[in-house]
């Protein structure tokens, strides 16, 4: 069984550890943790791995953020996997910083990387992994908010997060959305 996961996030050193691409970050925890590196493929830096059983491929679209559908489709299409065995780490601003929330689908919330991948695929029927950033910032500031790092507090406990998405992650792959749903999501 294939699946195929997508963190969403922008390519460059000036985005690397910004609230935005937190979708990179825990594709690199997983591809470090499973001793893998990524290569650059078509719209995106691609790898894969196979763990309990299951073959996970992981891409970071390089269209950056407002075009990430391209990388979406070409990767469903390619490994011929459907969107239902496809998920989608993204930030959320809705959520405290480092809740984390699985669904099987829903709004793009006016995330432009969801809003891209939704209207590519004519639908918002996928699985995604909302990891919370919280909204920090004053009227007119959201863009300069989610481009930014984490703060010191936050970076304290971004690891043990970031690690938990891992495993939300695996567990789709391994036990299935509505298993992983109804044991991580609290």
């Amino acid at each position: 069984m294939k699946y195929l996961l997508v963190g969403l996030g922008n390519i460059g050193p000036e985005y690397a550890n910004t609230r935005h691409n937190i979708g990179f970050m825990v594709l690199d925890h997983l591809a470090k943790k499973h001793e893998v590196s990524f290569d650059t493929g078509r719209h995106s830096f691609v790898t894969e791995f196979k763990t309990k059983g299951k073959h996970f491929t992981l891409v970071k679209p390089t269209t950056y953020m407002n075009l990430s559908g391209k990388a979406v489709a070409h990767w469903l299409s390619s490994l011929k996997i459907p969107a239902s065995q496809m998920l989608v780490i993204t930030d959320d601003l809705a959520l405290p910083f480092g809740k984390l929330r699985m669904r099987a689908k829903g709004s793009a919330g006016g995330h432009n990387g969801l809003k891209h991948i939704e209207e590519t695929l004519g639908n918002n029927e996928y699985p995604r992994l909302r990891f919370g950033v919280d909204a920090q910032f004053s009227k007119g500031r959201q863009v300069d908010y989610v481009l930014s790092p984490f703060s010191p507090d936050e970076q304290i406990d971004l690891p043990t997060h970031i690690e938990k998405a891992a495993e939300m992650c695996i567990s789709f792959g391994a036990i299935g959305l509505e298993r992983t749903m109804n044991f991580f999501n609290k």
